[in-house]
């Protein structure tokens, strides 16, 4: 779905370049009905998009910026859609805190790299505690693996991302399945993406 940026929303090119292949992916992993969270969702035109084309799913998109909730609140009005929830407060480092304490499934597109490590371990908690038996974990982003070479483009993305946060960068993909590991999260898919990034797939045991 196109929608021109209505007022108070901005937009991210970024969300508008990886939208469709990354609903491709979800169409394949998500339930066919039930909660969706959606963690550090941005503009909100990446809820908007799922939320129109998965018509069975009710997703409640999150942020803990309060100009990225003003934009996502801003896009969901325009879009009229009925099953996007108004944008919560949500700091993926603190579970404890978090608004929602059941979903069916979790996404998270372009966080663990945007955020210190605290925040991906706050996630992997939190979605042991709140998803329900079966329910799906997405991951969207870039990661480093063991046997696989770095491209020169994630190489410079990882250094851009330290000198802007040292907290952040590029992270581990092994250490990020040992982590969902530990919260009862068992990688099901690695799926190659567009841009050198990945989908990973997480199921609750």
């Amino acid at each position: 779905m196109t929608v021109a940026p209505p007022s108070g929303a901005f937009s991210s090119p970024a969300a508008l370049r990886n939208r469709e292949p990354i609903l491709e992916v979800l169409r394949q992993v998500l339930p066919a009905s039930g909660a969706v969270v959606h963690v550090a969702e941005g503009s909100g035109e990446h809820v908007v998009h799922f939320a129109d084309a998965l018509p069975g799913l009710t997703f409640l998109p999150t942020d803990p910026d309060a100009s990225a909730r003003t934009s996502i609140a801003a896009w969901r009005e325009a879009s009229g859609l009925p099953k996007v929830g108004e944008p919560l407060s949500l700091d993926a480092s603190d579970p404890a805190s978090w608004p929602v304490r059941a979903a069916d499934a979790i996404v998270a597109i372009n966080m663990v790299h945007i955020s210190p490590w605290s925040a991906t371990e706050g996630l992997m908690t939190g979605a042991g505690e709140i998803l329900s038996p079966g329910g799906v974990l997405f991951l969207y982003g870039p990661y480093l693996e063991a046997d696989v070479e770095t491209t020169p483009s994630n190489l410079a993305f990882d250094q851009s991302l330290k000198a802007r946060n040292p907290a952040w960068g590029l992270r581990s993909l092994d250490e990020v399945t040992a982590l969902a590991a530990r919260n009862g999260l068992i990688r099901s898919a690695r799926i190659a993406m567009p841009a050198n990034n990945l989908s990973l797939v997480f199921v609750k045991g």
